[in-house]
């Protein structure tokens, strides 16, 4: 009989540490919950990240005037990094913008905008940030290093963009985020290999106007973020050799994770 209520208190002991580690395992979780984030590429350098009901615009571009935007989901905020007609449409911006949708860009992009949608734009400078919408966005600096290409992107002008998505346990909003680079027409500039916790970025690669896919590749090996999509890679003679890019990361870093999607479908 004693036999037996030892036997039944040890099952009991052990019923309750496996019961303690399930909660636990389950609170860690809680911690860490966070809705998928969702890339759509448009074309080129325009995309949209659609987040637990939230879309974000980047550089929306209707380059073929196909409508494209038309079954696309309404934008809640628009990020513009620069004046240049593959980021900046005016005409396709608006169509997509509605009374509630928050314009992001620089000066010189807000410089430029029509009188009907200047009172949506929210002007942010290199090294700014601010929340909009619950989304805390700050502008990153994007140029062109010294060299024949310098003036195509002059420092100071454009806005590269991280965009922080909070993170909840259940339906509470903790101090944890989410953190999307946007690099816009860049070189591997020094800022941006400094930067710090990013876990999605979307880099540029197209000589002359950005980087070759060495520098955008060295420059990403710098900052190390979890997953890396190039993007924004057509040059004057055709496409950037993005698959060399992911061997070059793979090769020396196999922890970043490359993602590949198809941002020139040739439907458009």
């Amino acid at each position: 009989m004693i036999k037996k209520i030892i036997f039944l208190v040890i099952v009991f002991i052990g019923l309750g540490l496996i019961l303690k580690m399930q909660m636990n395992h389950q609170k860690e979780n809680e911690t860490n919950i966070v809705s998928p984030i969702s890339v759509i590429p448009i074309s080129h350098a325009s995309l949209i990240l659609a987040w637990d009901g939230f879309n974000i615009y980047v550089d929306p571009v209707d380059e073929k005037k196909a409508n494209i935007f038309k079954a696309k989901p309404a934008a809640n905020i628009v990020l513009i990094t620069d004046i240049h007609g593959d980021h900046f449409d005016i005409e396709t911006l608006k169509k997509i913008t509605t009374e509630s949708t928050v314009i992001i860009a620089p000066q010189a992009v807000a410089d430029m905008m029509p009188e009907e949608l200047k009172s949506k734009v929210h002007i942010i400078s290199n090294g700014e940030k601010s929340d909009y919408l619950g989304f805390s966005v700050e502008a990153i600096p994007m140029y062109n290093l010294p060299g024949p290409s310098e003036s195509y992107h002059t420092k100071g002008r454009g806005n590269g963009y991280i965009i922080e998505m909070p993170v909840y346990s259940g339906l509470e909003k903790t101090s944890n985020t989410k953190r999307i680079y946007i690099s816009g027409d860049t070189a591997g500039i020094p800022e941006m290999r400094a930067l710090k916790n990013i876990d999605i970025a979307f880099v540029a690669m197209n000589l002359p106007y950005t980087m070759g896919v060495e520098e955008a590749a060295d420059a990403v090996l710098a900052f190390k973020p979890k997953e890396i999509y190039p993007y924004h890679y057509r040059t004057p003679e055709g496409f950037s050799d993005v698959v060399k890019f992911k061997e070059i990361i793979n090769t020396q870093n196999p922890d970043i994770e490359v993602i590949q999607l198809d941002w020139y479908p040739k439907t458009q």
